[in-house]
């Protein structure tokens, strides 16, 4: 079946969030050890607590069970189970090295478990998915709430604080040459990864839920016929996701319950504001193919980006490479940021033009296919109306 160059062209745009969200944490390593929200004590990362921290994952999450339906159709059903569980294999050793070697957030080991309970919901019809995924979504609200509620009948048990001594040490290990980071790594990496499951993994589950939902009605294929819904996505998304993004930000400074709080409605309004991302993006691809023709060899791409990102910070920051972690300002961050996200746009438009597919996704359809030459669909440009 044909490729959609638009979701593509998402998937890049999620990626630069992402890389966004990421950085900072190598950047800065003391925001390791600060567990679920990192500070907001400067402008540049109150913004990015606001307008990017959790709303890029949610949207690759959406992508996940999006795509998982243009894959449906296009395997016979007697392969369905077996190519997707033997794609999640590979995504979970993907993950697994990606998170030992280089990013110890990885979150593509998540995404294999999750795509296995994709896997056994395929059936599941649209409305029902959404409802389970609302479902999630609002006992997760509910969750933290209560946890905020709990921390408030005892004031003294909610405020933390970090050690400024472990701090420094992390920036000693991930700057210590290859070694050191690797030592980082191995004390960091199996309890991040634990806790980016249960951080991050029902409202992943959800998201895969409302895309699988999407996909099944091909929301973003007949985008025309759901003008209205689109619209309204867009306008609920900004109106009520902007004020719950920046009260997240606002109470992610505090050491208190006021911060739990700030969890429970994030968890709400994050999906809705990243809604709001993706339908402005549709809106500004669709007055403006070019950006479309820029970011969607990316997208096309998005695994080997997402390493390639995690790899070009790992040799500005660590003892990989320049060992710069600790010595950068904020602003200077997010030049680095900007700069690593343009190198892989023009790395992937260079590569896309000889290769249907980026090494990474080479491997992981070999995988999925069982061996040999990976097959797949060609493009087409679904940015004008049909």
């Amino acid at each position: 079946m044909p490729r959609i160059r638009e979701i593509d062209a998402i998937r890049a745009f999620a990626l630069f969030g992402i890389l966004l969200a990421n950085i900072g944490y190598l950047a800065d390593p003391a925001h390791a050890l600060i567990g679920v929200l990192p500070p907001t004590d400067n402008p540049i990362a109150f913004l990015v607590s606001t307008l990017v921290l959790t709303k890029f994952y949610v949207i690759f999450s959406f992508l996940f069970g999006y795509s998982f339906t243009l894959q449906m159709r296009s395997w016979r059903e007697d392969q369905v189970r077996g190519r997707m569980l033997r794609r999640c294999l590979g995504l979970f050793v993907l993950g697994a090295l990606h998170g030992f070697f280089l990013w110890f957030g990885d979150i593509l080991t998540l995404y294999a478990a999750l795509g296995v309970i994709l896997l056994l919901l395929r059936r599941i019809k649209p409305r029902s998915a959404v409802i389970v995924g609302c479902s999630v979504i609002g006992l997760l609200t509910l969750f933290w709430a209560g946890l905020g509620w709990l921390a408030s009948l005892a004031p003294d048990a909610a405020a933390t604080a970090a050690d400024p001594a472990a701090g420094a040490r992390a920036v000693q290990l991930i700057t210590d040459g290859p070694l050191g980071f690797l030592t980082f790594q191995t004390e960091s990496y199996l309890p991040y990864a634990l806790f980016i499951w249960g951080f991050q993994g029902p409202t992943a589950l959800a998201l895969f839920l409302f895309g699988l939902a999407a996909g099944k009605v091909r929301l973003l294929e007949q985008r025309e016929r759901r003008e209205h819904l689109m619209r309204r996505l867009q306008w609920t998304g900004f109106l009520i996701g902007l004020p719950g993004a920046v009260f997240f930000a606002w109470a992610s400074g505090r050491p208190d319950e006021v911060a739990l709080y700030g969890l429970a409605v994030n968890t709400v309004t994050s999906p809705l504001l990243a809604a709001a991302y993706v339908v402005t993006l549709l809106r500004i691809v669709r007055v403006f193919p070019v950006v479309t023709a820029v970011l969607s060899p990316a997208g096309r791409a998005a695994a080997s980006n997402y390493i390639g990102q995690s790899l070009l910070i790992a040799l500005v920051f660590t003892g990989y490479g320049l060992g710069l972690a600790g010595q950068l300002t904020p602003l200077a961050v997010m030049g680095v940021a900007v700069t690593v996200y343009a190198v892989l746009l023009g790395l992937s438009f260079w590569w896309m033009r000889s290769h249907r597919y980026g090494p990474i996704e080479y491997g992981l359809r070999m995988i999925t296919q069982g061996g040999g030459r990976p097959a797949g669909p060609d493009f087409v440009d679904v940015t004008q109306p049909r």
